[in-house]
């Protein structure tokens, strides 16, 4: 049986959805994103996501009336009956079909396409930790934005994969900067250290999340620029994000990251995120 997704104001089954090959999507990257979990058919900060959508949006100047993807997101779990596990629902919304120009084409409806799919905890990654390499950063200069214009990321997290790593934490001018589908923060005497938010990284929804965490338990922050060769000297490491939720790095590239276990502030984060969830 087909799994039921939602198109332009339609529940389908997935393989009778069709989108236009001149959809500008297809054609530019020319759309943003949003992928949300779902915890036993719970939403888990839906409202953030909703508001880095909304960013996302105005940014590149696509007009869209959020306020009905809340109901939306429900429906696709209760259709496809995922109401009682682990499940996440990607969003992609570009900004419509039209004759190819380089140009914003005037007065074209968006196309809006939603889907619900098994998101489970990655059980032994979290326990256990991951190992990751470092690449330059190519990505271009607004990564804020979720566009859906995700190769260069796909392209180092593929070198990650063949390599045997479960991430890519990427290196621009000389510093950290994120990972391919993920924040990257770390613990030194104590602190958790993550670079700003700016335009060369996303607003992470479970980095903020950590830092209301951090906050209320007293655990210290730094929000500070530090380079690749600080790395290489955290006490701990750690990948957060929707998908990753909060996983230890252990290994990056061929050195262990303190004993090459998961740290003590890392397990903390690990059990109060899951408290919250």
């Amino acid at each position: 049986m087909s799994n039921i997704v939602y198109l332009n104001g339609e529940y389908v089954a997935a393989d009778e959805a069709k989108i236009s090959p001149n959809d500008r999507g297809f054609l530019f990257a020319d759309g943003v994103y949003e992928v949300a979990k779902y915890y036993y058919g719970k939403a888990f900060r839906f409202q953030d996501h909703l508001e880095r959508l909304n960013r996302s949006l105005k940014e590149i100047g696509i007009e869209y009336n959020t306020e009905k993807l809340e109901s939306v997101f429900m429906e696709l779990i209760q259709k496809n009956d995922m109401a009682d596990k682990h499940a996440g629902i990607y969003l992609q919304i570009s900004r419509g079909t039209a004759k190819r120009s380089h140009h914003f084409p005037d007065e074209i409806a968006p196309t809006v396409y939603a889907y619900a799919f098994d998101l489970p905890s990655a059980t032994e990654k979290l326990e256990n930790g991951i190992k990751v390499i470092t690449r330059d950063d190519i990505r271009w200069q607004r990564c804020d934005i979720k566009s859906v214009s995700l190769l260069p990321n796909t392209m180092l997290y593929n070198e990650a994969h063949q390599s045997g790593a479960g991430e890519c934490i990427l290196i621009r001018e000389g510093e950290v900067t994120e990972a391919t589908h993920s924040s990257v923060l770390c613990v030194k005497n104590g602190a958790v250290v993550t670079r700003p938010l700016s335009n060369l990284i996303l607003p992470g929804i479970t980095r903020k999340v950590i830092m209301k965490l951090c906050s209320a338990n007293n655990i210290p922050v730094e929000e500070r620029l530090y380079t690749e060769e600080e790395l290489y000297e955290m006490d701990e490491v750690f990948i957060a994000g929707t998908g990753s939720e909060i996983c230890p790095v252990v290994q990056i590239e061929d050195q262990l990251v303190g004993n090459g276990k998961p740290g003590e502030i890392t397990r903390l984060l690990q059990k109060l995120f899951f408290e919250l969830t």
